[in-house]
């Protein structure tokens, strides 16, 4: 009432605090919370959690715990860098990596963070690590000289490479280096070491790596309920630069000759035991040398052989899973329409159920020991990843941690708006908007298009760190994030779509959706500006050949010449299957859709940034588009990072870059 009164007589009313634009700064001083573990007794959550260290430059991780029941997060670690929290099966101690002596190596400590022990002292250090069910024995990974008889050999043959005055490398065959590391004489493989410390074990020797050095990840390994045995995945054929071809092996946890126990020619990964031993899930691709195809969840019956395909008739990638305590459900996650929920499937097939569901993404459950709880981790493209408890049948969540909310009291954010236009052959193209703080439909914005990679990724209701929409919003932009052909969420058909035709139909949904967009209340179409990376980076080069009705465009790590890239990349079964083999099999595709085929066309002013140690997309890709920018006296301006890779990760790099790019798109369309 008194405001209603004030309102009428115009008495003084204390002023709402407003909240600041959210902008780089307050990205940096996110805390990251990742990795959540339940403990076997299902009373307490540990995870990581990730501060970025500006004045450092430094990423910063340190062990955490929550009760399920409630409660403030506490610390377990203070010193070095600490990650993979791994609990004991009895719940009383934790096993995880750590670089506080130096180097990382794999410890353990009481559940309270008390009594810390370094279990491993390894020259070629370790990483990780997993706990066995039966408590026994710990398995983690090492990169190993696969000659070397024992540690010894791999101390003097790691401290003679070091003190080499030559550095040069030489290789014979394919694949020599992969993201941003060259392939040396090192192979990752699995050890397996007493829980009280000992000798390792090498349980995968030979000359391969394990997890697979392409497409290997910390989900690939696991231990049988019983310990005896250890899972994993790996590639053995001739070249794995052109092959997706990973399967599954068995092998005794003491150690023995591995059993090759899956046969498909596309991908196999991800294998976890179901609690009783019975079954082995994990996911799989069919279609050789595709890393896009369908991820299926298949569930194998470790005494009969027999394999059950879950999830065929759902047109959707597997994400991740999760066994039910007693073995007869698998909790799963899948993209669909910008979302990621949890659902769930029996294990011998049936009907999909959705456990927990929202704007969205959600992964990392995990269930109590009476399957009634589940925790998992929840974000959005206006929040960080936080931790949440909830009913594993449904009802309303809980948070278990918090970590950011006194900055997010203080910085504003805005949730995501959906679209949906009509794209190329009239094909339905979703996306999303973000309106800049304090949005009036009274004035005129610039608009920023936001490209995603991939091409087979999505835009998604979902936290970034490297292309924050919220940073962007908080600069002044509506932001717009549509996913084209291409896009992942939509079904395979939508994704397949992308194969042989990258500038064709991707660029007849983005062009509706400028044009979608440029007509919304609030937008000033003829300051419209496009961003984008890899792919997104791609299809930035296409554009400035194709149109110029961009203010201003930013290439990241984007592709330029098709024919070189396919020479300089390292995982060559992607453009392979892209563009029909490699250039000399198919000139007239790689011709057709090469941005540098166009330059002549070339007028809107370009910012080009790109890593040195970028194996994916090389940084000749960035030198080629900016000499060609130029040549042609295209307004235009080159950011290097000698020191990243395809991502710009650093927090000194990642402050640059948002400054940088924000300043570039700024100067063309806020004149």
């Amino acid at each position: 009432m008194r405001r209603f009164a004030c309102l009428l007589l115009g008495c003084a009313l204390p002023l709402l605090a407003q909240k600041k634009p959210f902008d780089v700064d307050a990205l940096l001083a996110i805390r990251r919370a990742s990795d959540p573990q339940l403990s076997p007794d299902g009373r307490t959550v540990a995870f990581t959690v990730a501060s970025m260290e500006v004045a450092t430059n430094k990423r910063v991780r340190q062990i955490y715990t929550v009760p399920l029941g409630g409660g403030s997060p506490a610390p377990l670690t203070q010193e070095g860098n600490n990650e993979r929290a791994r609990w004991s099966p009895d719940s009383r101690r934790i096993a995880f990596i750590s670089d506080r002596s130096g180097s990382s190596q794999v410890w353990t400590m009481d559940a309270s963070g008390a009594n810390p022990r370094q279990i491993t002292s390894l020259a070629t250090e370790a990483g990780g690590v997993l706990f066995s069910p039966d408590g026994k024995t710990l398995v983690f990974t090492s990169e190993v000289y696969p000659d070397c008889p024992d540690a010894a050999c791999n101390q003097r043959r790691l401290q003679a490479e070091k003190d080499s005055k030559v550095q040069a490398r030489i290789y014979t065959a394919l694949l020599y280096r992969h993201w941003t590391t060259w392939r040396g004489a090192r192979r990752s493989h699995l050890f397996a070491v007493p829980v009280d410390g000992g000798s390792p074990i090498d349980l995968t020797p030979g000359d391969r790596d394990v997890p697979p050095f392409s497409l290997g990840g910390p989900d690939d390994y696991a231990i049988s309920p019983d310990g005896a045995e250890v899972c994993y995945a790996t590639n053995l054929d001739p070249v794995t630069a052109v092959s997706t071809n990973t399967d599954l092996f068995v092998v005794p946890i003491t150690g023995g000759e591995p059993k090759k126990i899956t046969i498909n020619t596309g991908a196999d990964a991800s294998p976890a035991y179901s609690p009783d031993g019975r079954l082995l899930a994990f996911r799989s691709q069919f279609r050789a040398g595709y890393e896009s195809d369908r991820w299926r969840l298949q569930v194998l019956e470790r005494a009969t052989g027999k394999l059950t395909n879950l999830t065929e008739s759902l047109d959707r990638w597997v994400s991740s899973f999760a066994w039910a305590p007693d073995s007869t459900r698998l909790f799963f996650t899948y993209e669909d329409r910008g979302r990621q929920n949890i659902s769930f499937i029996p294990a011998t097939g049936g009907a999909i159920r959705t456990a927990v569901s929202g704007d969205s993404h959600l992964d990392d459950m995990q269930l109590t020991p009476d399957g009634r709880v589940m925790i998992y981790s929840e974000q959005s493209g206006a929040r960080p990843a936080e931790i949440f408890r909830a009913s594993s049948s449904g009802g309303i969540p809980t948070n278990l941690t918090q970590l950011n909310r006194a900055l997010f009291e203080e910085y504003e954010t805005q949730p995501y708006e959906e679209f949906t236009v009509e794209g190329a052959e009239r094909a339905k193209v979703h996306g999303f908007l973000l309106r800049p703080p304090g949005f009036t439909a009274s004035r005129r914005y610039p608009v920023l298009m936001l490209i995603h990679g991939g091409p087979q990724g999505a835009w998604s209701q979902s936290w970034s760190y490297r292309w924050n929409a919220q940073v962007f919003a908080g600069a002044g932009f509506l932001v717009v994030m549509p996913n084209p052909r291409g896009s992942t969420g939509y079904g395979q058909k939508f994704i397949d779509e992308i194969n042989g035709d990258w500038g064709g139909r991707a660029y007849e949904d983005l062009m509706a959706v400028a044009d979608h967009v440029a007509a919304l209340p609030g937008a000033d179409g003829a300051r419209l500006a496009a961003a984008g990376a890899s792919y997104g980076g791609y299809m930035v080069n296409w554009i400035l050949g194709h149109t110029n009705r961009f203010k201003a465009l930013v290439s990241h790590a984007g592709v330029f010449d098709l024919r070189s890239e396919a020479g300089e990349t390292e995982e060559l079964w992607f453009p392979i299957w892209e563009f029909g083999g490699m250039p000399w099999d198919a000139p007239d595709t790689y011709a057709r859709w090469s941005p540098s085929h166009f330059v002549k066309e070339f007028k809107t002013p370009t910012l080009v940034v790109h890593g040195e140690l970028d194996f994916r997309v090389p940084y000749g890709q960035g030198l080629h588009l900016f000499t060609a920018l130029q040549m042609q006296k295209v307004p235009s301006k080159l950011l290097i990072f000698p020191d990243e890779g395809h991502w710009i990760l650093k927090p000194q790099n990642s402050r640059l870059w948002y400054q940088t790019v924000i300043d570039w798109l700024d100067s063309w369309t806020k004149k």
